[in-house]
């Protein structure tokens, strides 16, 4: 369209539009109208000779988007001399770390928190195939331009007068202009005319996959401070999402959902996803809500309907690809060499080298001319794969953030075929797995109770459960009258969870009260504590000693008592000889599966924690050691117990049964009746052997000696008591009287 404008920008009129609504016998009501100022920021010079059409810039940024290829080369020659290569870091990565866990096992978790740099959750050990976390909108971002490089959005409003600042939209209109000079003289050719390289007006039937990754920072909607949200997305009269997939009692909810959607841009273009809160009686309350328009990202020259993968794993062949991206730029299309490592762009030559330094170590890199377009196709500054944050409003509270959601969003057309099997985002899932734990022995533990015979003794039991699951805490039987701290067990634990491998942490799903209709889920790492108590009839127990094994990261243990102490094994008895000594690694029972050997007991004195030792004495609050406690790892070892710690999983843990205690089952390993001392028993139920092990052990002799004096010192009591009458029967002789007289014959 032809006009006279000034040459000075701000003397430019402004732009009015108006959109009208023709009905019959020629009305044509006005709907709605905009008015569009500023024109200097749609100026551009016109198209030179032999510059391909729909090559302008009409916005203004870095660079021409007719020199996107010259752009690509300027990208690749400022990576790095000699032979630039965006990816040139991370294959140096790939180089200097080798990965010790297998391809098949990662997951796209693996990825977002490797990403978000949470090294605990991510067992990634490369950076191989990357995401890009994006903390606003996508069309936030100013190195793409609102994603208003094709068509920008105008709103209009309602016609007759200035719209006031709250005023709410009628509807939108989208295009752009492009202000350029034409030649004063008339016989010279005008230059060719803008937007020639149009995408088709029609219609477009398009897949569109919502991935609701998680959310964060919502607004609280229950009386306890927490929400229990879903997710639900709508495009035109078509909506997902139900009530019953929520997350309970989070303001930190983690989805991991695909919502598939089939539209028609433009006619559905608003993408709306709303997080709404779970009640027991609806209706249910909106958290907030974000709307995307799907038409912008379509149409976007960024290529934004769907993020390129760092690696050839893409439903789209790169070349392919680049072929749209060069009929879009309205440039030829991109020729190859024969062996795909060489691509003629533009009118720069590309080669595989200055992306690649060597063969790719990793699996499925694809074909050379495959791996060259997508290199290309990053050097253009598209649009990556990615995760975008985008903000949640309600309309009840305009201009209030409400939260913020993770995602991301793939458009596929349906004209480029049918598209790639959808990206896999399940929260990852725990497994079930039985922890088996054999008691054996202890060693050395502390003596708190004293006999009637005066003797240093406990009655030793052992407790046991996981971190977090105190309603599986389980006990051994007692052993009575331990002597010298030792003791004779042969009892199984079994404990069962359940337990993320790829975060190493234990799930654990509990109601936080009884009234509570959701259980919370909790994480915590895989701990095993063991308990080492003194059992009393007529007082509380006493506490001997505790041992806390993280299943991840278990200490070496030793393999006889002579060698267990608080320092790993293996590690320099004094500090001057620990620089540059290697301490022993810890193991991980998931990997190893089974380990048995000694461990030692710890107490708690003050704020210092000490070896649970059986030569330490209180007395009146004071301690009194056999050797200076402060050189405790020089000491000989005390306070240990021998563990074996066996880990299966729930499809091996029925194959392979087994009972605690030792119940039947009793297998795997069989554990026999614990070899205790005569002495080893409870006094309230024998007394006798009470004395016989107490008194007659001990003082056998003396007893002897006493008893046979005790006899003796009898006898002689006897004999005194009974002498005398003895005597005096003999002299008198009482029976001589009572023979008859005459007792001569007759």
């Amino acid at each position: 369209l032809p006009q006279h404008l000034p040459v000075q920008e701000e003397y430019m009129p402004p732009v009015r539009l108006r959109v009208l609504d023709t009905r019959g016998f020629g009305y044509r009501p006005q709907v709605g109208q905009a008015c569009v100022r500023d024109l200097g920021r749609y100026c551009c010079q016109p198209h030179g000779e032999g510059q391909p059409h729909g090559s302008g810039n009409p916005l203004p940024g870095p660079g021409g988007q007719g020199n996107w290829a010259t752009e690509a080369t300027r990208a690749t020659h400022a990576t790095s001399p000699p032979h630039p290569a965006p990816h040139q870091a991370v294959e140096e990565d790939e180089e200097e770390e080798e990965e010790e866990e297998d391809e098949d096992e990662d997951d796209w978790w693996n990825k977002f928190y490797a990403a978000m740099g949470d090294k605990a959750k991510s067992q990634r050990r490369t950076n191989r195939d990357r995401l890009k976390i994006y903390h606003c909108e996508l069309e936030a971002l100013p190195e793409f331009g609102g994603l208003q490089d094709f068509c920008q959005t105008f709103p209009l409003y309602q016609p007759g007068g200035h719209p006031a600042a709250g005023d709410d939209p009628v509807g939108e209109f989208k295009g752009l202009f492009c202000v350029y000079p034409l030649p004063e003289d008339p016989g010279v050719p005008p230059p060719p005319r803008r937007f020639q390289e149009l995408p088709p007006s029609q219609p477009q039937k398009c897949l569109v996959r919502v991935y609701i990754v998680r959310a964060f920072d919502l607004s609280p909607r229950d009386r306890n401070g927490l929400c229990d949200p879903y997710v639900r997305v709508s495009l035109g009269t078509k909506t997902l999402g139900q009530r019953d997939q929520y997350v309970p009692n989070t303001l930190e909810p983690v989805f991991g959902r695909l919502f598939e959607v089939t539209g028609t841009i433009p006619l559905e273009k608003d993408l709306r996803v709303s997080l709404l809160d779970y009640d027991l009686l609806p209706p249910d309350q909106e958290i907030g809500t974000t709307t995307i328009d799907l038409e912008n990202r379509l149409l976007s020259r960024f290529r934004a309907h769907c993020g390129l993968p760092t690696l050839y794993c893409t439903w789209l062949p790169p070349s392919q690809a680049l072929e749209h991206f060069a009929r879009g730029r309205g440039l030829p299309a991109p020729e190859f060499s024969a062996e795909g490592t060489a691509v003629t762009f533009g009118d720069n030559t590309f080669l595989l080298s200055h992306f690649e330094s060597g063969p790719p170590t990793y699996q499925h890199p694809g074909a050379p001319r495959e791996r060259l377009a997508l290199h290309v196709l990053h050097a253009c500054h598209l649009v990556p794969e990615h995760l975008e944050t985008r903000t949640l409003y309600n309309s009840t509270q305009p201009g209030l953030e409400q939260g913020k959601v993770q995602m991301w969003v793939d458009i596929f057309p349906a004209n480029l075929g049918p598209p790639g099997p959808p990206v896999d985002i399940t929260p990852r899932k725990p497994q079930r797995y039985e922890l088996r734990c054999v008691v054996w022995n202890t060693r050395d533990v502390d003596l708190r109770d004293i006999n009637l015979l005066g003797q240093h003794m406990s009655d030793i039991y052992v407790t046991g459960w996981l971190d977090g699951l105190e309603e599986q805490r389980q006990r051994t039987d007692i052993h009575y009258r331990s002597l010298q701290g030792d003791g004779a067990f042969n009892w199984r634990f079994v404990f069962s969870f359940q337990y993320l491998a790829m975060e190493q942490l234990c799930v654990l799903p509990q109601k936080e009260h009884f009234w509570s209709l959701d259980e919370t889920v909790l994480k915590v790492p895989p701990k095993l504590i063991l308990q080492v108590w003194d059992n009393d009839k007529f007082s509380a127990d006493d506490f001997l000693g505790a041992l806390e094994l993280e299943l991840t990261k278990l200490p070496q243990p030793a393999r006889d008592p002579q060698t267990c102490t608080l320092t790993p094994q293996g590690t320099p008895q004094w500090p001057w000889l620990w620089w540059g000594a290697q301490v022993p690694p810890r193991l991980s029972l998931f990997r190893q599966r089974r380990v048995r050997g000694w461990w030692p007991c710890t107490v708690q004195e003050g704020d210092k924690w000490r070896l649970s030792v059986s030569g330490y004495v209180d007395g009146g609050g004071q301690g009194r050691w056999g050797t200076d406690p402060m050189s405790l790892s020089h000491t000989p070892p005390q306070g240990k117990l021998e563990l074996s710690l066996e880990l299966l999983t729930a499809k091996e843990a029925e194959e392979r049964p087994a009972g605690k205690g030792r119940e039947d089952p009793n297998m795997y390993p069989t554990l026999p009746a614990p070899l205790r001392p005569e002495w080893s028993f409870l006094w309230l139920q024998t007394p006798l052997r009470v004395l016989r092990h107490g008194l007659w052990q001990r003082y056998r002799r003396r007893l002897s000696l006493g008893l046979a004096l005790l006899l003796l010192l009898a006898f002689l009591f006897t004999f005194i008591y009974a002498a005398p009458g003895y005597l005096a029967m003999k002299m008198v002789n009482p029976l001589e009287g009572l023979r008859p007289a005459g007792g001569g014959k007759p």
